[in-house]
């Protein structure tokens, strides 16, 4: 997984830990709905207290409805 000393993802990771395609990462990126990045040069980087704000998240959704 990640380098977490670094306390960043990147795109395959982030599409890895959300067992989906780099594809729909960058779909949900484009749409505002999923973790959101951060474009640092050409690349994009997750940082990861964005991915377990996202995480929970998704647990409030599930919980929800």
């Amino acid at each position: 997984m990640a380098d977490q000393s670094e306390g960043y993802l990147t795109l395959p990771e982030v599409a890895e830990h959300y067992r989906t395609t780099q594809a729909t990462v960058r779909y949900w990126r484009h749409l505002r709905t999923g973790p959101r990045g951060v474009k640092l040069g050409a690349r994009v980087l997750y940082p990861q207290a964005e991915i377990d704000r996202f995480d929970r998240e998704l647990r409030t959704r599930a919980e929800a409805g």
